[in-house]
């Protein structure tokens, strides 16, 4: 299982945005939501054994389990529209119980030090980084069942990074060039599928 955390810093925690505005009054969440598919999308298939949790303005996370996950396409508004439904059943989750608007998503009253606090003994926690080791200085074995953590376009908070001090294994770089985020999932996905490049 892959896990990857991404920190939505100004996303709605409200269902009410416009799927025709993600760019601007959603925070940024077209951004976000490429993340969401690029962790799950292949050609003409999907991802199974992948799971993402968004962390939203760390009050919320909605977490996509690909096992389960239905009606994901590859653009950005289907997938917001997802999230959306996702946030018109926040008040079901109560406590510890997420609420479960459709398969494959849960939403979930915690943030992000809850859910690496949840997740954490899954796997490795990764902190991709630019100034971290290379990942292939450090090989895919040591990443399996990996949970690599990134920020949207704001960088880590203080409050964040101080937290993946205390909680990351490891603090990776993908390459020489700085990448958005969902181009970061891709090589991590790339990096993983080929057992560090060493298998195509």
């Amino acid at each position: 299982m892959r896990q990857f955390v991404l920190i939505g810093h100004d996303i709605p925690t409200e269902p009410d945005f416009s799927l025709d505005d993600l760019a601007g009054g959603a925070g940024r969440l077209d951004a976000l939501c490429r993340s969401i598919t690029a962790a799950f999308v292949t050609s003409h298939g999907i991802r199974e054994a992948v799971r993402v949790h968004l962390v939203a303005q760390d009050e919320l996370t909605v977490t996509f389990d690909g096992s389960d996950l239905r009606r994901l396409n590859p653009d950005e508004r289907s997938t917001a529209a997802l999230v959306r439904t996702a946030l018109e059943h926040r008040d079901e989750a109560i406590g510890a119980l997420p609420a479960e608007p459709s398969p494959g998503i849960e939403v979930y009253r915690r943030g992000f030090e809850g859910t690496l606090e949840e997740i954490a003994a899954d796997g490795p926690v990764v902190h991709l980084h630019e100034d971290g080791e290379a990942v292939v200085d450090v090989g895919a074995d040591a990443l399996e069942d990996g949970i690599f953590v990134l920020s949207d376009h704001h960088d880590f908070t203080a409050e964040e990074a101080g937290l993946l001090e205390t909680v990351a294994d490891r603090r990776l770089r993908l390459g020489p060039e700085l990448l958005h985020a969902d181009q970061a999932i891709t090589v991590a996905h790339h990096f993983l599928d080929t057992d560090g490049y060493e298998r195509f």
